[in-house]
């Protein structure tokens, strides 16, 4: 299997392993979505997820999704109820399409890190810490 995801084809994608159900995968900096043939019961297709790091996949994530929410539902980012934020540092969300398998991948600035898999699919920017000197 081709590990760098510009070369990767579809179906390459599709092999990548599940994450466990509550693995925490840690910080990923790019999120291939893979569009699925079956429907959501919201009558909108499902979505599973790549994430990936330094041009390699990770893991396969969600599955039962129907919509993703860049920043968390409503944009808010990652916070702790009942603190929501005021505002949110702007992250540089970009979304290209991969060349070899037509994919689309979302990518920003930061980090990212994801949710649990559940039907509104969240994931989140997060700081890049800075390297030691």
């Amino acid at each position: 299997m081709t590990t760098d995801i510009t070369k990767m084809t579809r179906k390459e994608f599709d092999a990548v392993p599940d994450r466990a159900w509550a693995q925490d995968i840690g910080e990923f900096d790019s999120l291939v979505v893979l569009p699925q043939r079956r429907h959501h019961d919201s009558g909108y297709r499902c979505m599973d997820f790549v994430a990936c790091k330094e041009g390699s996949p990770l893991y396969r994530l969600s599955g039962c999704s129907d919509a993703l929410h860049i920043d968390g539902i409503g944009g808010f980012g990652k916070w702790e109820p009942p603190n929501l934020p005021a505002s949110v540092k702007p992250r540089g969300w970009s979304i290209d399409c991969l060349p070899v398998s037509g994919l689309l991948r979302l990518f920003s600035r930061e980090y990212m890190t994801a949710g649990p898999a559940l039907s509104s699919f969240e994931i989140f920017a997060i700081e890049k810490e800075a390297p030691s000197v």
